[in-house]
Protein backbone atom coordinates (compact mmCIF):
# COMPACT_ATOMS: atom_id res chain seq x y z
CA UNK A 1 0.00 0.00 0.00
CA UNK A 2 2.77 2.28 0.80
CA UNK A 3 4.70 1.88 -2.80
CA UNK A 4 1.06 2.75 -4.13
CA UNK A 5 1.67 6.30 -2.52
CA UNK A 6 4.82 7.02 -3.11
CA UNK A 7 4.36 5.94 -6.82
CA UNK A 8 1.18 8.52 -6.86
CA UNK A 9 3.30 11.36 -5.21
CA UNK A 10 5.91 10.78 -7.60
CA UNK A 11 3.15 11.19 -10.46
CA UNK A 12 2.27 14.10 -9.11
CA UNK A 13 5.30 15.84 -8.30
CA UNK A 14 7.22 18.59 -10.89
CA UNK A 15 10.49 17.82 -8.78
CA UNK A 16 11.75 14.61 -7.01
CA UNK A 17 14.38 14.85 -4.08
CA UNK A 18 15.69 11.20 -3.20
CA UNK A 19 18.06 10.76 0.20
CA UNK A 20 20.31 7.78 0.40
CA UNK A 21 22.37 7.75 3.66
CA UNK A 22 22.57 5.22 6.54
CA UNK A 23 18.95 5.18 6.74
CA UNK A 24 18.33 5.68 3.73
CA UNK A 25 20.40 2.85 1.37
CA UNK A 26 17.70 0.91 0.49
CA UNK A 27 17.02 -0.42 -2.64
CA UNK A 28 13.62 0.97 -2.84
CA UNK A 29 14.83 4.43 -3.23
CA UNK A 30 17.09 3.81 -5.96
CA UNK A 31 13.92 2.40 -7.86
CA UNK A 32 11.70 5.42 -6.89
CA UNK A 33 14.95 7.43 -8.40
CA UNK A 34 14.29 5.67 -11.94
CA UNK A 35 10.59 5.28 -11.78
CA UNK A 36 10.25 9.00 -11.39
CA UNK A 37 13.25 9.46 -14.10
CA UNK A 38 11.43 7.13 -16.19
CA UNK A 39 8.50 9.37 -16.01
CA UNK A 40 10.85 12.26 -17.01
CA UNK A 41 10.57 13.69 -13.55
CA UNK A 42 13.35 16.19 -12.84
CA UNK A 43 15.76 13.81 -9.76
CA UNK A 44 18.20 15.13 -7.13
CA UNK A 45 20.06 12.72 -5.07
CA UNK A 46 21.53 13.74 -2.02
CA UNK A 47 24.21 11.63 -0.47
CA UNK A 48 27.83 11.74 0.91
CA UNK A 49 30.50 11.34 -1.11
CA UNK A 50 31.02 8.04 0.29
CA UNK A 51 28.48 6.52 -1.69
CA UNK A 52 29.15 8.25 -4.81
CA UNK A 53 30.85 5.31 -6.61
CA UNK A 54 27.45 2.88 -5.46
CA UNK A 55 25.18 5.68 -6.80
CA UNK A 56 27.27 6.31 -9.74
CA UNK A 57 24.47 5.01 -12.16
CA UNK A 58 21.75 7.20 -10.14
CA UNK A 59 23.74 10.33 -10.04
CA UNK A 60 24.22 9.66 -13.85
CA UNK A 61 20.42 9.91 -14.88
CA UNK A 62 19.46 12.67 -11.85
CA UNK A 63 19.37 16.04 -12.52
CA UNK A 64 21.41 17.25 -9.95
CA UNK A 65 23.51 15.87 -6.58
CA UNK A 66 23.67 17.35 -3.65
CA UNK A 67 25.44 16.73 -0.37
CA UNK A 68 23.44 18.44 2.06
CA UNK A 69 19.80 19.40 2.58
CA UNK A 70 20.70 23.17 2.26
CA UNK A 71 22.04 22.22 -1.46
CA UNK A 72 19.17 20.54 -2.27
CA UNK A 73 16.91 23.86 -1.28
CA UNK A 74 20.12 26.18 -3.16
CA UNK A 75 19.07 23.95 -6.50
CA UNK A 76 15.30 24.08 -5.58
CA UNK A 77 15.85 28.05 -5.03
CA UNK A 78 17.98 28.26 -8.63
CA UNK A 79 14.91 26.44 -10.21
CA UNK A 80 12.01 28.90 -8.91
CA UNK A 81 14.06 32.25 -9.28
CA UNK A 82 16.71 31.83 -11.45
CA UNK A 83 18.97 32.94 -8.88
CA UNK A 84 22.30 31.37 -7.22
CA UNK A 85 22.68 31.92 -4.17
Amino acid sequence: MNSIRTQTLIHDADVVVVRFGDKYRQWNAAFDAGFASALGKPVITQHDTELDHALKEVDAAARATARTPEQVAAVLRYVITGEIA
